[in-house]
């Protein structure tokens, strides 16, 4: 099949798109420039020059191919000056800036939702791409269970575009949600994690809040690749799945595993300090995020096969390049 894909030149996009080619697929990759676009060529895959808010190209994408999966997302902050951007990220700068940057960025993914969805034909494949910590705290999460509603849940504002997309489902596209934990891992980045470790390194301690005993779910992001080609070859119109290989790790164990790895003091932070600790993460890392994948291996036949988190951390030359 002929598939667009956004944010194919990403850590988990590149990903996809070289395990839908090594399944035989014709890919057009979205990218944001040239240089980006020659990694592309380079795995066997088209290239679209073209940002995801530009909804003209994203239209003339879908609308060439057979199915689309969107993986990208428009961090906004990803585009402002280097030194409002440090603010966000070490607690610097008020909250009401990091909510105007992710709102921004939830409304122009709910465009490309949309723009992507009107461009294919009825029974195409749409797969797109939430997050687990838009889920309900505190319980273990499944795929058959909708976002947290509360206005004050983290990742909700993006969770909201479940919505769009089983809308398109109802209108006869053959759309899937696939959930990703807070923390994908590889060779190369460790989702939320790969900002956790500077801000540990900068602090000069790695910190968890509490007893640390809330849990964060993890995935490798090649059984997440994986998982992503399955939905969009077999997943049935509306369906949800979440790309979670271990359900939930105690987050000071990963705060253990950074501090021993940076050679700095694990420390436990009160829940008022969370902020100051860890700038705009800081409403996250509290979260316990136990979430299941149960349904997910049944209904596609999804099995994780590759290294999990802790051991990946203990081994990646990531700590080095700091």
């Amino acid at each position: 099949m002929r598939v667009f894909v956004t944010g194919a030149t990403g850590f988990i996009g590149f990903a996809i798109v070289k395990e839908l080619i090594g399944a035989g697929h014709q890919v057009t990759g979205l990218a944001r420039s040239e240089a980006s676009g020659r990694k592309l060529l380079k795995a066997g895959a088209q290239v679209q020059l073209g940002t995801v808010d530009d909804l003209e190209g994203l239209r003339r994408g879908a609308s060439a191919a057979d199915g689309a999966i969107h993986t990208a997302f428009y961090h906004q902050i990803a585009h402002v000056p280097i030194g409002t951007r440090l603010r966000v990220f070490l607690g610097g700068a008020p909250s009401g800036i990091v909510q105007r940057f992710m709102g921004a960025a939830a409304a122009t993914d709910r465009r490309a939702i949309e723009t992507i969805a009107a461009a294919l034909g009825k029974g195409s494949p749409l797969v797109a791409t939430f997050g687990t910590l838009g889920m309900k705290p505190k319980v273990l999460a499944t795929e058959d269970e909708t976002y947290d509603h509360s206005p004050k849940a983290f990742g909700g504002i993006r969770g909201k575009n479940e919505d769009v997309l089983k809308q398109w489902a109802a209108r006869g596209l053959r759309t899937s949600a696939i959930r990703l934990p807070p923390i994908v891992h590889g060779p190369t980045a460790y989702g939320l994690a790969s900002l956790l470790i500077p801000m540990a390194k900068k602090k000069k301690e790695s910190a968890y809040v509490g007893d640390g005993t809330n849990r964060w779910p993890s995935v490798h992001y090649l059984d997440a690749a994986h998982l992503f080609r399955l939905a969009f070859e077999k997943g049935p119109a509306g369906g949800t799945y979440h790309g979670v290989d271990e359900e939930g790790i105690p987050f000071r164990e990963i705060a253990e595993v950074i501090g021993r790895r940076l050679n700095v003091p694990v420390v436990s932070k009160p829940a008022e300090e969370a902020k100051k600790q860890f700038g705009f993460l800081g409403p996250a890392v509290p979260i316990d995020n136990p979430t299941s994948s149960k349904l997910t291996r049944e209904r596609l036949g999804w099995s994780p096969t590759h290294m999990r988190l802790l051991a990946d951390l203990e081994q990646t030359e990531f700590f080095s390049k700091l």
